[in-house]
């Protein structure tokens, strides 16, 4: 799902933090795990919105978010698990509110909490990383989710839905919060065209040796 949050939407000052660590006290065993799709060790595990989302400089509302379109869409192309993170306190459905928040969030640094944590990405050689992009970045709740796991000796490859900012951050991102993976080539997907990138996606995934 992509709501693309405008540069414009930032509170003067505002500063982007550099974010620690991506290990896990929990205990295996006691969260949900992902959608089981097949054998491969590969993840897909996105943060999606749905709701009144940014949709050619103008307002469109959604039954479905954008990025949650295109990680099912990978998550077709090469039958793997597929987990959707939700956040406790779910995000506005209208757009404005979502700004807001997003923009508090990012000045202070925020780890919003998310229902339905994984215990491990152990049995994983991969992780694809799925968010829209707010304000030049993905939405804090990927940092509570990579902070919350441990991705030593993972290959992490982002993906996105975006308005103006493509990949923003994220590489620089998850290569300061996931110390010890290997982050490998992203794709960006504009939110209007979330429904028609199966073969922007799929290009990428034989690009980056998850589909023959």
């Amino acid at each position: 799902m992509s709501t693309d949050l405008p540069r414009r939407a930032v509170l003067a000052g505002a500063v982007l933090t550099a974010l620690s660590g991506c290990r896990s006290s929990r205990q295996p065993g006691s969260e949900p795990g992902p959608e089981r799709r097949g054998p491969r060790s590969v993840l897909v595990a996105y943060f999606s919105r749905a709701g009144e989302n940014y949709w050619n400089g103008g307002r469109r509302r959604l039954t479905i978010g954008n990025t949650q379109v295109v990680a099912e869409t990978i998550g077709e192309l090469i039958g793997t698990d597929v987990h959707r993170i939700d956040a406790a306190d779910p995000y506005p459905d209208a757009y404005d509110p979502t700004v807001e928040r997003n923009v508090r969030e990012q000045r202070d640094d925020a780890k919003p909490a998310i229902a339905n944590l994984l215990a491990s990405i152990d049995r994983y050689d991969t992780v694809l990383l799925g968010s829209p992009i707010w304000n030049v970045r993905a939405p804090m709740i990927m940092s509570t989710f990579t902070e919350g796991l441990d991705f030593t000796g993972k290959i992490v490859h982002p993906f996105t839905t975006y308005a103006m900012s493509g990949l923003g951050t994220t590489e620089r991102d998850y290569a300061a919060t996931c110390p010890g993976a290997t982050l490998g080539e992203g794709l960006a997907v504009r939110g209007e065209e979330a429904t028609a990138a199966g073969p922007a996606a799929e290009a990428w995934l034989r690009r980056i040796g998850l589909k023959p």
